[in-house]
């Protein structure tokens, strides 16, 4: 136990030999964020606020979002850097000139080493470029300077050294290196009285200070010349640049002086009250050679040896930072007997002159600090202490406290949250505290506020929260434990209680409510509706400081009814602890804010005047699409349609640290939108005329005035006129093709119905011609049946009369007339006539069937044609008979034979098929 006491201590002991000061927040730029190389000799700045570093790759340039590297065409180390109107000026390895921004924003080099007449350099780097105030651009090398102006270049090559120049009181004073100053005039060098103090001191820079010129010389400090006597500087800063070997001098403003060292950073010296911080290793900064200083609108640039540093100088919150982790994270501040105490996880500390001290036995987790009764008391993980810079007196065993606070209306009397349940705190007339548990409550206890004397809320993160009913007098336990579980009553995780204006006000998950003593409900807090997400660091009489969600983790400050400001320093919202973070406002003009590696101080006068600060006018750069970029000079800028599938428009701020946008995109697609970097980017505009405008957001949204640039998507080649010309010409052609092919359809249709009219017409006719001849053909049938049938029945009378003759033969007395009688008979049975008309009416009906039937069976006679046509006719064998003039036996043997000659099967229906052939 008593050998980690012993390397407790010794750690805390070498944090106050290493303490840090309250600083302004440094943002460190590496080569990995500008790409170049590692040292910066130089750094400038134009109006616009856009950095120009000379870097051992070449000329660096940052607007504020992007880092660019320009290269020399001979590739050497550029050694100084300055920005004059439109022109960067560089000098380097023998050879100086200046660059200037093309149309598309890039920087373009001219060499001015040409101009030079009768000179030659003697291995010359260019160190150092200043405009003097008759307009002439000097550059200076350890071997001579020369002199720019109308394209021409004088140089002045003196015999000694030179170290630096500068103009005072109307006049170019060099300084020689160890050998003092002069004054050039014209080709002449003169050494400036009373300067023997800088013989064998190597003069590194100058600056005219307050009428007077401030000399820094390498090892020996600075020293004062006020054109007559010089003298060493009196400032108690100047035994520290002795030791540190100072470089750089930069004039800061009310007072201010900036000392750029090789070996420590650059210290921030105040004339007024004589006291200076310092910027190097151990407070954050990424390097201690300061190689070029530059001061633009508050802003102190660094060029170091390795890298580049941005510090605000009158920022209004102020940084202590522990980058050796003895602190650990700080939960609570106090101002006490004129010193500020953290509270960390680690202990208890203190500020005395500018050194974070430890008070020793504290070691362990703290959770609360107050001032309570003219004591500091410390809520600790092990007990309630009394706290002063040399004792740590504890006065409460009971373990954890977390937040103490007074009883309304009761004297000295104070109520603890504590890891199990409450503790009531009184103080005694002996100065002693009275500490004992109030019974009736064992949970653990975060945060508590009293909603009357007697009614105590209390809440823990994960406990969910209670309304306390202590018994009155002695406050000694609960009466009453007073629970809200109804629909709309907040969630138990994470409930945070505070007593606003006499209102018991509860934050849960983002979300605000407050308790309702007519109802007995909780309900919505409509006052902080505007504050969802948000958790409330501080409040008084008249402002509020609410701290945004964890993704922004911005610092509000308003007093709810406009006045209202909002804190976006990135080393604060990157440093926030959620949900631990705390502010104490220790007077009108001063807030602390816990950090997870230290704490802020809040200058609340200059946080007000940095609102009144103008923001600055974003400028556009570039504009690009898929295909190119587009200057934002040209008077209208076209894009074709095939290349704005994408379009990125970069614009900077780049005299506003980490500055946010507002866009408005305005045209056939319109946006607007915030933005958190200078590249805003459009996806799959449609084709148009657009204009976009952007405006630099500060505080509360507030914005600057917009800048606005236009561009135009031009339509796809579908829609080009050469297009919608071809597609005009390609309408009519469409309607003139339609109407003639509606025309042809219409004339087809028309032959069609035409033709089908004279079809039908035609089948009509046939249909009549076809009933007609069928007609015919009946009355032919009719007739040939009727003929037949007259033949049948004559044929059929003859035979009968015959056959009576032949019955009555003897009755006949003349056997000569008998036999007359029978041949005229015969002769009338078998008349050919009678077979001639009925071959003529049958060739009517069967056109050519005797022509098939012998085609197709030669071998048939005459008589087997008329047996054939009969049967073509239906007729039966017995009507047959007569018309053949034979029996019907006779007619049935001829069947018979007509049937072998047709080569027919007995089974085949002969007279069907004579009918259908």
């Amino acid at each position: 136990m008593l050998f980690r006491l012993f390397i407790f201590s010794f750690f805390i002991t070498c944090l106050s030999a290493n303490a840090q000061q309250l600083l302004p927040p440094i943002q460190n730029y590496q080569l990995l964020d500008y790409k170049g190389g590692s040292k910066n000799w130089d750094v400038s700045v134009n109006e616009n606020g856009e950095l120009f570093a000379a870097n051992n790759k070449g000329l660096l340039h940052f607007n504020g979002e992007e880092w660019t590297l320009n290269k020399l065409p001979n590739n050497t180390i550029i050694r100084s850097v300055e920005s004059i109107g439109d022109r960067v000026f560089t000098g380097s390895y023998e050879e100086f000139g200046y660059w200037t921004k093309n149309d598309f924003g890039e920087l373009e080099y001219t060499s001015l080493t040409h101009l030079i007449q009768d000179h030659t350099f003697t291995s010359e780097e260019f160190w150092e470029i200043f405009p003097s105030k008759d307009g002439e651009v000097m550059f200076r090398s350890f071997s001579a300077m020369y002199s720019y102006k109308n394209d021409q270049i004088k140089v002045i090559d003196p015999e000694y050294v030179v170290s630096d120049f500068i103009e005072f009181n109307g006049k170019l004073i060099v300084a020689a290196g160890a050998i003092g100053l002069y004054e050039v005039m014209d080709d002449t060098s003169v050494p400036l009285p009373n300067q023997e103090l800088l013989n064998g001191k190597t003069v590194n820079d100058m600056a005219v200070y307050d009428g007077q010129l401030l000399i820094g010389t390498k090892l020996h400090g600075c020293f004062v010349y006020d054109g007559n006597t010089l003298t060493p500087w009196s400032a108690p800063i100047n035994d520290a640049l002795k030791q540190h070997q100072l470089n750089k001098i930069t004039l800061l403003g009310n007072g201010m002086l900036g000392f750029g060292t090789i070996k420590n950073g650059m210290y921030l010296y105040d004339s007024t009250t004589k006291q200076y911080r310092i910027l190097n290793r151990e407070s954050g900064l990424q390097n201690n050679t300061v190689l070029s200083t530059l001061l633009y609108k508050n802003q102190l640039w660094l060029g170091l040896d390795n890298g580049i540093a941005r510090v605000r100088i009158k920022n209004p919150i102020s940084y202590y930072t522990d980058y050796t982790g003895s602190l650990g994270m700080v939960y609570d501040i106090a101002w006490y007997n004129g010193k500020l105490f953290l509270g960390s996880n680690t202990g208890v500390f203190y500020f005395e002159g500018n050194q974070l001290q430890f008070v020793n036995g504290s070691q362990g987790h703290v959770w609360d600090l107050n001032v309570v009764e003219g004591d500091l008391l410390c809520g600790h993980n092990t007990g309630t202490y009394k706290v002063t810079e040399n004792s740590f007196e504890q006065v409460g065993e009971i373990a954890g406290g977390y937040q103490i606070i007074k009883v309304p209306g009761q004297n000295a009397t104070y109520v603890q949250g504590t890891y199990n349940g409450l503790a009531k705190f009184q103080k005694l007339e002996n100065g002693e505290w009275d500490v004992s548990k109030i019974q009736g409550f064992d949970a653990p206890v975060k945060q508590l506020c009293f909603e009357t004397p007697e009614i105590l809320w209390v809440a823990h993160p994960y406990k969910g929260f209670s309304r306390l009913h202590l018994n009155k007098g002695d406050y000694e336990e609960f009466d009453e434990i007073q629970e809200f579980g109804h629909e709309g009553a907040p969630s138990e995780y994470n409930v945070k209680l505070y007593n606003i204006k006499n209102t018991i006000v509860l934050n849960s998950e983002g979300n605000w409510f407050a308790y309702n003593p007519i109802s007995d409900r909780i309900e919505k807090f409509n006052e902080f509706a505007t504050y969802k997400g948000k958790e409330l660091l501080f409040f008084d009489e008249e402002y509020f400081w609410f701290v945004d969600d964890e993704d922004q983790k911005a610092i509000i400050h308003t007093n709810l009814k406009g006045d209202s400001l909002l804190l976006t320093d990135l080393p604060l919202r990157e440093r926030l602890a959620p949900d631990s973070q705390s502010l104490v406002q220790i007077n009108d003009s001063t807030s602390y804010i816990t950090l997870t590696d230290g704490f802020a101080k809040i200058n609340d006068p200059r946080l007000k005047q940095i609102t009144n600060e103008t923001l600055p006018v974003p400028q556009f750069v570039v504009l690009y699409d898929e295909e190119r970029k587009h200057s934002v000079l040209e008077e209208s800028i076209k894009i074709p349609f095939r290349h704005s599938e994408s379009i990125t428009i970069e614009v900077a701020a780049s005299e506003y640290i980490s500055p946010h946008y507002y866009y408005q995109l305005q045209g056939p697609k319109e946006y607007a939108q915030y933005s958190d970097n200078g590249f805003i980017n459009f996806q799959n505009l449609p084709f148009g005329d657009y204009t976009i405008r952007i405006a630099t957001v500060g505080m509360e949204n507030s914005t600057s005035e917009f800048n606005s640039i236009g561009f135009t998507i031009a339509p796809p080649w579908y829609f080009s006129w050469g297009s919608l010309v071809f597609y005009a010409a390609l309408g009519v052609l469409t309607i003139y093709l339609v109407r003639r092919y509606n025309r042809k359809k219409l004339e087809r249709k028309q032959r069609e119905l035409e033709e089908h009219m004279w079809q039908e017409q035609v089948e009509r006719m046939a249909k009549l011609e076809k009933e007609e001849l069928a007609k015919q053909v009946r009355l032919k049938q009719n007739e040939l049946a009727s003929t037949t049938l007259n033949i049948a029945r004559k044929n059929e009378m003859m035979l009968e009369l015959k056959n009576m003759l032949v019955m009555n033969k003897e009755k006949f007395s003349n056997s000569q007339r008998y036999r007359s009688f029978i041949k005229q008979l015969n002769s009338s049975i078998e008349d050919t006539e009678d077979w001639k008309r009925f071959e003529v009416n049958f060739k009517e009906l069967h056109e050519d069937f005797f022509e098939r039937l012998l085609k197709s069976f030669p071998s048939l006679t005459p008589k087997d044609l008329k047996l054939c046509a009969y049967l073509k006719m239906n007729l039966t064998t017995k009507e047959i008979a007569p018309l053949m003039g034979i029996t019907v036996r006779g007619v049935e043997i001829h069947r018979y034979r007509l049937r072998k000659k047709l080569d027919m099967d007995s089974s085949d229906n002969l007279s069907n098929f004579l009918i259908t052939f």
